[in-house]
């Protein structure tokens, strides 16, 4: 690999996130597999929401887009429909993705457009306060629940496979060769790509759900998330502390800037 340099911003650095933070870890994985997938530079946009991870595209040396909250994939989306040959990575949060950013995120999956985008799960609202998200865990707290949350968190690999999504993979901040490959898998996919990356929130997650220093949260990692096949040998009541990592589902289809192009060159034509 050349030198991770070429694709930050140095002048930008040190970044701000917080000690232990692993939005660092997945940031370098993101370009680990932009150069694995053999991607230029020059050709490649980075499309982010608000949040923490959402900062990554401030420090990466592309064309970069920092939007409105929840806005990340329709966005990209304007990108890619104006210019199918760009490759548009979204860097997106738990909360931006999921929440205010549902909607968005449900149809990107529904038309099956070339976006790959990478979801950054903390399990929390991190930079805004510590509120719980749609992916914080059952019972564990956060400033909106402090007696534990009673609402049931969604599994954003799933609802982006039901959504319509052709890609859709799991890696952690712990694992961060398998993550890469994921990604760069993603990548190559011609169409939506949805990588949800696990990864550790020491400060707002962490401390207030009494799981240790950064160390230790990646070590629960480590325990707890089990490549698909060895996951899928597993009891039934082996798998509830447990999550699959890896590709979890893979069906190409046709992609919507293709299918949008041939209906702009249909109507060029006047056919009907």
């Amino acid at each position: 690999m050349r030198s991770y340099e070429q694709y930050f911003r140095m002048n930008r650095l040190p970044h701000i996130w917080c000690p232990g933070c692993g939005n660092g870890i997945v940031m370098k994985a993101i370009v680990n597999a932009i150069e694995k997938a053999g991607l230029e530079q020059d050709k490649t946009v980075i499309v982010s929401g608000i949040g923490c991870s959402s900062r990554a595209s401030g420090y990466m040396n592309f064309d970069t887009l920092h939007t409105a909250h929840g806005r990340a994939i329709p966005f990209a989306t304007g990108i890619k429909l104006a210019n199918p040959e760009l490759n548009v990575i979204v860097i997106t949060g738990d909360g931006d993705c999921t929440a205010i950013g549902g909607n968005h995120f449900i149809h990107g999956a529904r038309r099956n457009i070339d976006l790959t985008v990478v979801l950054f799960n903390n399990n929390i609202y991190g930079m805004t306060g510590g509120q719980a998200s749609p992916l914080t865990p059952l019972n564990k707290t956060a400033t909106t629940a402090p007696y534990g949350t009673v609402d049931r968190p969604f599994d954003p690999c799933e609802l982006a496979k039901a959504a319509g999504a052709t890609y859709v993979a799991r890696g952690t901040a712990y694992h961060v060769n398998p993550l890469v490959e994921v990604i760069s898998q993603g990548i190559q996919n011609k169409g939506f790509s949805l990588v949800e990356a696990v990864t550790q929130c020491p400060i707002s997650y962490g401390r207030r759900n009494k799981l240790g220093d950064a160390a230790n949260m990646l070590k629960l990692m480590s325990e707890r998330a089990v490549p698909l096949k060895a996951y899928e040998k597993l009891p039934a009541e082996q798998k509830q502390d447990k999550y699959p990592i890896g590709v979890l589902y893979h069906e190409p289809a046709a992609e919507y800037a293709q299918e949008y192009g041939k209906l702009i060159q249909q109507a060029m034509e006047g056919k009907r």
